[in-house]
């Protein structure tokens, strides 16, 4: 297996990649952390019989409870002390926040070493999706997103994610929208980048997707996997052979804006990361989502919907989904939303190139739910609002020549497509 690579962390002005987790010590292992067959392996050398693996598991992702009390088909003398070895309490509820009229609930979870992370499930018409974290926190450091700015805490491990959609199922199957709702949609958009906690995150994923007694059997077509651009991540997990969708945190087309944007620009540039975007439409034939967020007079402007159209007709026709976002400032933001006007333009001028287009609904945006603009509340506000001011005040001093079209704009737009190329040859 090859190594993943990773970026350098800069220094200077601008902000700062961290991969360093700031907490130390690992979660207890529990049941989720393991396949079947390490499962069964665990059980038996507590001294039971290894078959007792499966009827766990089936209580776990069938019955979603790790209540001994409910578990008569397994010896009464045996159940505490299976389910206190196998279901070690990972996440706790710290409270929710309701929004949208009752149909978006955000819930923070206290982890067992005292870290906080959050969730947020939505319901909609024909379905509902929760949106899960994979770190606390989060090293990426965008300047424009609260979990960014509070910085990386540490690595979820693949029961604390698991849990985060199990208690989840429990709290949509007991009604909490006013009827019993299943949970079908998963985005790995909430805390962290995914990508960056690759192994707990693939654990997470055979988890979901993997039937009874393995998992809980969710389409993995229903579960999307987002990064801002950890490229060679983005290839491997092409090769997992799970046909999850890819949303790939775009927010420039240019590398001259992308790189204060988002940091990690700094190591994996717009080419490499949207080629990679196509190997993994490619390989997996899923169509990658590209996660655009508007902002004011920072990435709004037309000729960037043209060059962003460009860069993705380039590389084919019909592999890409474009989702613009309405900016939901982070806390001491100086920055805000587009326009309407801008966003009408920046939409319609990647719809009149053929990118199929749509504008995110951005749920919970009056609890900070939205645009993965998490946890903000939770930890040191002034502090996020200070380190936000100050990242977003760097980039705005390096920023007004990026305001302006290149000057070879029209020259880039057209040159050939990789399309084109192909045809002629």
């Amino acid at each position: 297996m090859k190594k993943q690579v990773l970026p350098k962390v800069e220094q200077g002005p601008r902000p700062s990649l961290s991969f360093t987790e700031k907490r130390f010590g690992k979660a207890p292992q529990h049941l989720a952390d393991l396949d079947r067959a390490e499962r069964r392996a665990v059980v038996e050398d507590f001294g039971y019989r290894e078959f007792r693996a499966d009827q766990l598991s089936k209580h776990y992702f069938e019955h979603l409870t790790t209540d001994p009390s409910d578990m008569t088909d397994l010896p009464a003398n045996q159940r505490d002390g299976l389910c206190e070895k196998m279901f070690p309490q990972l996440i706790t509820k710290v409270r929710d926040q309701i929004a949208d009229q009752g149909k978006t609930i955000k819930t923070l979870w206290r982890l067992f070493d005292g870290a906080i992370v959050e969730s947020v499930l939505m319901k909609y018409s024909d379905r509902a999706t929760l949106c899960i974290s994979s770190q606390a926190g989060c090293g990426m450091a965008c300047p424009f997103c609260a979990t960014g700015q509070a910085g990386l805490q540490r690595n979820l491990s693949t029961a604390e994610i698991v849990e985060q959609l199990r208690m989840n199922m429990v709290s949509a199957h007991s009604g909490v929208f006013g009827e019993p709702v299943r949970i079908s949609n998963i985005v790995f958009m909430g805390m962290g980048e995914p990508l960056a906690n690759y192994k707990s995150v693939i654990g997470a994923l055979h988890r979901m997707i993997e039937p009874s007694p393995q998992g809980f059997g969710i389409s993995a077509r229903n579960i999307t996997v987002s990064t801002v651009g950890m490229v060679p991540a983005i290839d491997r997990l092409a090769d997992e052979g799970f046909p999850v969708t890819l949303a790939v945190s775009l927010h420039a087309p240019d590398d001259s804006l992308r790189d204060d944007l988002i940091p990690i620009n700094s190591r994996f540039k717009v080419q490499e990361l949207l080629d990679a975007a196509r190997r993994y439409f490619l390989k997996t034939g899923r169509r990658v989502s590209i996660e655009y967020a508007l902002i004011k007079d920072m990435n709004d402007h037309a000729w960037r919907a043209e060059l962003l159209a460009h860069e993705l007709n380039s590389r084919g026709k019909g592999w890409v989904h474009v989702n613009p976002i309405p900016l939901n400032p982070t806390p001491g933001s100086i920055w805000t939303a587009a326009s309407k006007a801008a966003e009408k333009k920046f939409v319609d001028t990647l719809l009149a190139a053929g990118i199929a287009t749509t504008v995110r609904d951005t749920r919970g945006s009056d609890i900070d739910g939205a645009c993965g603009q998490l946890a903000a509340e939770v930890v040191d506000r002034d502090h996020v609002a200070k380190r936000a001011a100050k990242a977003q005040q760097a980039v705005e001093a390096r920023i007004a020549e990026h305001r302006q079209a290149p000057n070879n704009l029209q020259e880039i737009l057209s040159e050939p497509s990789l399309c084109e190329e192909e045809e002629e040859s």
